[in-house]
């Protein structure tokens, strides 16, 4: 191949893809002022004023996510790229020129994969070469010659001017020799060589498309074939393969990435999604810090010995300027006391200073010497406030950090960890307990399945509708309550499935398993209580066969073991995501749900039933990250709404008594009614460790 058609070649060629795609490179910055200072990469040229941007883009090309367009190899860099094209490029220009016309003329609108196509082009053109030597016959022998021009282009039947050479490859004489007397060693160019060849001669397959000035020059027709018209069109100058289209928009399959989800005709009407609250009282900023310290202290509320409080209270406990709010000094003074037992530096700094006890008085030198010890200089610049004991007055975040370094260490200190190693345990063992119920559940419908299929193939039809009556009989009361009690053998019997529920289960700890037996044994009495409240009448007008009844049986279980299992839960996780990564987040001992951006600097919460229906008629199924969102919501969808009412209802309730007008005797004054707004200063921390 002559180097002008290379350099052709070369042009048509695009550069590296990126994860198959192509890339296009960053344009020169405009107005470039002599003199200025820039950054330019060097393998590409490119150009950038920031110096952000060109290490950007650098680290981008050093990346092993680069194909090479001509050989197809992956897992490259861009410049490994670039060079595999350049050593490709060269290869190619071993095809004679002369071949050139009549392989293009074959490659054009081609359907044929790349390897068969190759392949063709190699059978039919394999002899059609200049320049090369081969051997001839003559005089009935075999003799080595060299091609110097081809007399037809007929590539079916082509006869060659030829030079006879001698031993040392000088010419002894020319002739005109058919194709049929000329024998080749070996094939003039392989097969991975055609291959390079194809993918630099065009720019689309399926069918495979000339670049349209390679096809011109070479006189190469670049309208559509008969045969292919109604399956290509020509868009933006390019051709489109219609029917493949057209089949890979139908052959989605959902749900894909939610920012690749477009509109349909068939979706269903989403409703705007209502705007989360944002009335903090805290920096929007913190709100993540402060959710976190609030949860840790209630998860852990038992073993810190600090009785629960709301996240409002704690919210604006943080917020209020008084610096002996007594919500505030018990959080700190629980804290301080595990990091006593658990951490070796802040105990003997402690009991070096300090040997008094931690007082209303005496807190805030705990706080001082712990924040000599983080030494954190932000943090640190609150001291002599804090020493003066006006705590209340430094900035709120300050506060929260302030928290947030006391949580981040208690949980590193022993006393924690062995707490949670003992939640993951309770976890583990409701866990196999719920496994293997829901296994003996399954055998057990597994067998009346059986005996019902066999019953229905037996003769007696009678007998066999009476057994299975009775096997539903037995089985509702398994579960039933009449007159609103509980038998003694119900008792029993509920006491003994429990331990052989738990002893199956793999429970190793004689401590663990009497505890957890315990536990459940009087969850299940309480359950059953509940289940019990129905009235004789309502009783008798149940159907005695109702089939049903076991189903809801076993829902219940499932229900009650994901109960017990969330109440040993280690951390919150939130609910899912949305088509803009923003997360949800749902606290069950606060009620409302919690949106964090991408970014974790901004928050906001949905407190109301009417914003949860919202959000959810808001969903796209077809994304991945808002189907899984919906799935959570949907699970959780009627304790949500129960939290959710129940705080309408309180906050309804404090408002109607704020507005009320007590009616009493002008000689009789009424009190003052308390402000909900100000509960957390009646905080009271009745677990206290005295």
């Amino acid at each position: 191949m002559s180097s002008g058609l290379c350099i052709e070649l070369r042009l048509y060629m695009s550069m590296p893809l990126l994860r198959r795609k192509h890339f296009a490179l960053t344009e020169p910055p405009n107005d470039l002022v002599p003199g200025e200072s820039l950054f330019q990469i060097r393998f590409t040229k490119e150009i950038f004023r920031d110096y952000n941007d060109y290490l950007k883009r650098l680290n981008q090309y050093r990346q092993r996510v680069w194909t090479c367009k001509v050989t197809g190899k992956t897992g490259l860099t861009y410049e490994e790229a670039l060079v595999s094209e350049k050593h490709a490029t060269g290869k190619v220009q071993q095809i004679p020129e002369e071949l050139v016309a009549p392989a293009l003329r074959i490659i054009q609108y081609s359907m044929l994969p790349l390897k068969d196509l190759a392949d063709s082009i190699a059978e039919k053109l394999q002899k059609l070469f200049v320049g090369s030597q081969l051997y001839g016959k003559k005089n009935d022998r075999l003799l080595p010659c060299k091609i110097l021009k081809a007399m037809q282009e007929d590539a079916e039947n082509v006869s060659y001017l030829v030079a006879w050479l001698d031993e040392s490859n000088n010419v002894i004489e020319r002739a005109e020799v058919s194709s049929r007397d000329l024998v080749q060693k070996k094939p003039p160019f392989s097969r991975n060589l055609l291959k390079y060849f194809i993918r630099e001669c065009t720019y689309q397959n399926a069918p495979w498309v000339l670049h349209d000035k390679l096809a011109k020059k070479h006189g190469i027709s670049t309208d559509i074939p008969e045969e292919l018209r109604g399956k290509v069109s020509i868009n933006n100058g390019l051709v489109v393969f219609t029917k493949k289209r057209k089949n890979e928009e139908e052959s989605i399959k959902y749900p894909i990435d939610d920012l690749l989800v477009k509109p349909s005709p068939d979706d269903p009407v989403f409703s705007s999604r209502p705007s989360p609250s944002r009335d903090f009282n805290v920096p929007i900023y913190c709100v993540g810090d402060l959710l976190m310290v609030w949860d840790f202290c209630m998860s852990f509320g038992k073993l810190l010995r600090l009785s629960p409080y709301s996240l409002k209270d704690f919210e604006n406990a943080i917020s209020h300027k008084d610096s002996n709010v007594v919500l505030l000094v018990e959080s700190h003074a629980v804290l301080f006391r595990v990091l006593i037992k658990g951490n070796y530096e802040y105990s003997a700094a402690v009991q070096e200073k300090l040997r008094k006890k931690i007082t209303m008085i005496s807190w805030k030198d705990y706080l001082c010497e712990f924040l000599e010890m983080i030494k954190i200089p932000k943090l640190l610049q609150y001291e002599a406030t804090i020493k003066r004991g006006h705590y209340g007055y430094i900035d709120v975040n300050a506060k929260i950090e302030i928290f947030r370094e006391l949580v981040n260490r208690a949980l590193d200190t022993a006393t924690v960890r062995e707490k949670l190693d003992d939640f993951i345990e309770q976890r583990r063992v409701l866990g196999a307990a719920k496994r293997e119920e829901a296994i003996q559940a399954a055998a057990k419908k597994r067998k009346v399945n059986e005996h019902l299929k066999a019953d229905s193939g037996s003769e007696s039809g009678q007998n066999g509708h009476h057994l299975d009556q009775s096997a539903t009989v037995s089985m509702n009361n398994n579960h039933s309550i009449q007159n609103g009690t509980i038998g003694k053998n119900r008792i029993r019997e509920i006491e003994s499935s429990w331990q052989k529920d738990v002893l199956d289960s793999g429970i190793k700890s004689s401590n663990l398993a009497s505890k957890m037996s315990a536990e459940m044994f009087d969850s299940e009495l309480n359950q059953l209580a509940e289940i019990g409240k129905v009235s004789r009448k309502e009783s008798q007008k149940q159907p005695k066969g109702d089939k049903d009844q076991p189903e809801k049986n076993n829902e219940q279980r499932r229900e009650y073991f994901d109960r017990e299992i969330e109440k040993w839960c280690i951390r919150t996780s939130f609910l899912g995501m949305d088509r803009y990564y923003n997360r949800y987040w749902w606290f069950y001992r606060d009620g409302r749900i919690f949106v964090e951006s991408p970014e974790s600097k901004e928050w906001g919460y949905y407190s109301s039933k009417g914003e949860l229906d919202g959000l959810m008629s808001s969903l796209n199924c077809k994304g991945e990250r808002e189907r899984t969102l919906l799935k959570q919501l949907k699970k959780y969808y009627s304790r949500i709404c129960s939290e959710l009412e129940k705080n309408s209802k309180d906050l309804m309730h404090k408002i109607s008594l704020d507005d009320s007008v007590v009616r009493r005797s002008t000689r009789v004054r009424a009190p003052p009614r308390e402000n909900p707004a100000k509960a957390f200063l009646r905080y009271v921390n009745k677990w206290k460790e005295e």
